[in-house]
């Protein structure tokens, strides 16, 4: 009998949640154009503002601050092209979506965990020529280590810059999670990494703030996002949100026992392996773990030749596998780095997913 696969890669994706497939499902029978005023385009519309609603309550703010966009990346982007034209610092782990909008000499440096140094912050903000826009994020996509959001934006708020928070990895993952407990003013989200589909993405912006749209041509989003929305993307976006605040505390409770159990069962069979970040304050899901002598490569190859997917790194990196920048700005020079992979639990793992990697972990990669 084949033994079913393992998929413990839910940062790179996760599994798509009954309640968004069914939630699509029943969006393909809507015809109309959300954006129409017959019939059938203001049932399509409700689905829309439905949804909206539902990330609204995720995020914690009002539905009118919610603009759907294609994806997380395209919602960064939104966000670091507006407001203003100041300047813009991001830290040196963030995702390449916020990186490359940022030149170099904004990137922050980070610790040997890879928290934001707050000096370099200070003097940073200290040293501009004028109030522009930080941008942080929640949690690593890589390590899950935390970032002290409510803490810097304080700071760069009282110093008249605006702030953004790339979010994607955190809904489901951290509770309380709320856009007012950061003290943000943008915030990113991304369906695929909740349990909705790929390709719808939602940018959270403050009352009071003017973005110049990247997409223009008509008036969707109020005006903040051109083009007829993803009907059925969003319908699923929606349902993924709504199971997320119906899991509530207990579902990181239950990531955490899993990612303690994958790290033991780790450390147990293969002493001489590292947890990056691992002294650091990490979202409950996360495990970016060294080979002491292994190349991420051949425990990718391993691994998923007998039905374990795990990655290295950010997925948008897929095609190679290369030495991470999150790994090199902690410390880690580029041979180690290239010897780390990242394993990412979530809502459909369960214990025997983790025992049978761990299995595979000391078995297949001591050969």
């Amino acid at each position: 009998m084949e033994t079913a696969a393992v998929y413990l890669d839910h940062n790179a994706t996760a599994p798509l949640r009954p309640e968004a497939a069914a939630a699509m499902r029943a969006a393909l029978d809507v015809a109309g154009n959300p954006s129409s005023v017959h019939g059938h385009g203001r049932r399509a519309r409700a689905l829309v503002e439905d949804a909206r609603e539902a990330v609204a309550a995720l995020a914690g703010v009002p539905p009118a601050w919610v603009v759907f966009t294609g994806s997380g990346s395209e919602a960064n982007a939104l966000a670091l092209t507006g407001p203003g034209d100041g300047p813009r610092l991001c830290t040196a782990v963030e995702h390449d979506s916020v990186l490359r909008w940022v030149a170099p000499d904004g990137h922050l440096p980070v610790d040997a965990d890879g928290v934001l140094d707050r000096g370099a912050l200070a003097g940073a903000l200290a040293a501009a020529p004028a109030p522009g826009l930080l941008s942080l994020m929640r949690a690593n996509n890589e390590t899950g280590v935390l970032q002290p959001v409510a803490e810097a934006a304080a700071v760069a708020r009282a110093a008249g810059w605006r702030v953004h928070c790339d979010a994607v990895q955190a809904p489901g993952r951290l509770v309380p999670f709320d856009m007012g407990s950061l003290g943000v003013d943008l915030m990113t989200l991304s369906a695929h990494k909740l349990g909705g589909p790929a390709g719808v993405g939602a940018l959270i912006v403050a009352d009071g703030l003017t973005l110049a749209p990247l997409v223009r041509g008509g008036g969707q989003e109020r005006g903040r996002r051109a083009g007829t929305e993803n009907l059925i993307g969003i319908a699923g976006f929606g349902a993924a949100a709504r199971a997320v605040l119906d899991a509530g505390a207990d579902e990181p409770v239950r990531l955490a026992a899993l990612r303690d159990r994958l790290e033991t069962g780790l450390r147990a069979c293969c002493p001489g392996a590292v947890v990056h970040g691992a002294d650091a304050a990490r979202l409950p899901n996360t495990t970016c773990v060294g080979h002491p002598a292994l190349g991420a490569d051949i425990q990718l190859m391993r691994l998923d030749l007998a039905g374990v997917s795990v990655s290295a790194g950010a997925a948008c990196s897929s095609g190679k596998v290369a030495s991470s920048h999150v790994l090199q700005a902690m410390g880690l020079d580029a041979a180690a780095a290239r010897r780390a992979i990242r394993l990412s639990v979530g809502w459909s793992t369960t214990d025997s997913d983790v025992d049978r990697l761990v299995a595979l972990w000391g078995r297949t990669l001591a050969d």
